[in-house]
């Protein structure tokens, strides 16, 4: 589906493979001394309402270190932009994604499924994404955020277990636990990214190895059995999950993700709102979420239920509200200690 705007789509061309910025080619890619020609696909994306690339891209990235992502905006090594890796299913891909000022967005792609990639650029940068129908004009400080970031969309990646195995491991933990956990999986199990990419760069198992990867390897990682036999699960259903991009999300979705084991509503709408863009799915059982919600807009603190009462006047945008709150900048007071890091290695 193609989201609006002007959209000129599969300009390949074959390339020889030189690292990106000058440096060396990734662990595992051509040397240039072979002189292997890779073909690189190429679009330019001119979105029909602004789109802002490194907020609408940012929910993709778990960490600073994520192996998946690169992110280069003022170009000090290498071309500016930011780069992502994707299992699609016609095999990995690598996609360059670098904004003009016009608002133009130029896309590279190299792997199996560049051309997978290049035919989802609008919807994978928010161009499905409508905000048209959505009223905050009654709260000052949701007005003000969506007048000053009217790029905030949210993506549709269109990848259903590459979302959703990232949000089951960072169930119950801290963020610098599943984050570290993220890095170790998919450097030992991932792929090296195709194409002139940064040192480093991956590419996510597929599911048959998610499926394979031993007990003691996950434990070593830091997942504790209950999350990687969901993992494992999610794995095995892969099919049937990515056959819910049918629908653009919804009960039916959250119903469908919610039948593998260890998948609750929190996994279910962290994976939605990525993988169908889903802009009504709010977290519900976050440690921080409902507390953001609850003080952004009341001053007070909120529980889930309260949390999804202050929401209910956008039924059908509450996620987008959502993210409108985290774009405003606004942060809730702490109170008392932050979650425990806890070591699974040592049970």
């Amino acid at each position: 589906m193609v989201a609006g705007g002007t959209y000129v789509r599969g300009r390949p061309r074959t390339a020889p493979m030189r690292a990106a910025g000058g440096g060396r080619v990734a662990p595992g890619a051509a040397s240039e001394s072979d002189r292997a020609p890779i073909r690189c696909v190429e679009t330019v994306w001119q979105p029909p309402h602004p789109v802002d690339l490194a907020i609408v891209l940012a929910p993709l990235r778990r960490g600073t270190g994520d192996p998946t992502m690169r992110w280069d905006l003022d170009g000090t090594s290498g071309p500016r932009g930011i780069w992502r890796t994707f299992r699609t299913p016609n095999g990995a891909a690598t996609a360059h994604f670098a904004q003009r000022l016009s608002g133009e967005i130029h896309v590279s792609a190299w792997g199996d499924g560049a051309e997978w990639v290049v035919g989802r650029v609008p919807e994978l940068l928010g161009g499905g994404d409508d905000w048209s129908d959505l009223d905050v004009s009654a709260v000052p400080m949701l007005a003000e955020t969506m007048r000053r970031t009217p790029g905030l969309r949210l993506p549709r990646v269109g990848l259903v277990l590459e979302m959703m195995i990232p949000a089951i491991i960072e169930q119950r933990i801290t963020s610098l636990e599943a984050r570290h956990s993220w890095r170790v999986l998919v450097n030992e199990f991932g792929t090296p990214a195709p194409g002139p990419v940064p040192v480093g760069l991956r590419v996510v198992p597929d599911a048959a190895t998610w499926i394979r990867i031993p007990s003691w390897k996950w434990h070593r990682a830091g997942v504790d059995p209950s999350r990687s036999r969901s993992c494992i699960r999610a794995a095995q259903v892969a099919a049937g999950l990515e056959r819910t991009l049918d629908s653009p999300g919804g009960p039916d979705v959250e119903r469908r993700m919610r039948s593998v084991p260890g998948v609750g509503v929190w996994t279910a709408a962290e994976t939605a709102q990525r993988s169908h863009g889903d802009g009504d799915a709010v977290s519900v059982g976050d440690y921080h979420v409902h507390d953001v919600v609850g003080f952004a807009l009341t001053g007070e603190r909120a529980d889930d239920d309260r949390m999804l009462e202050l929401l209910e006047p956008w039924k059908g945008h509450r996620q987008r509200v959502v993210r409108l709150i985290y774009a405003s900048g606004f942060r809730k007071p702490r109170f008392g200690p932050r979650m425990t890091v806890q070591d699974h290695r040592s049970h």
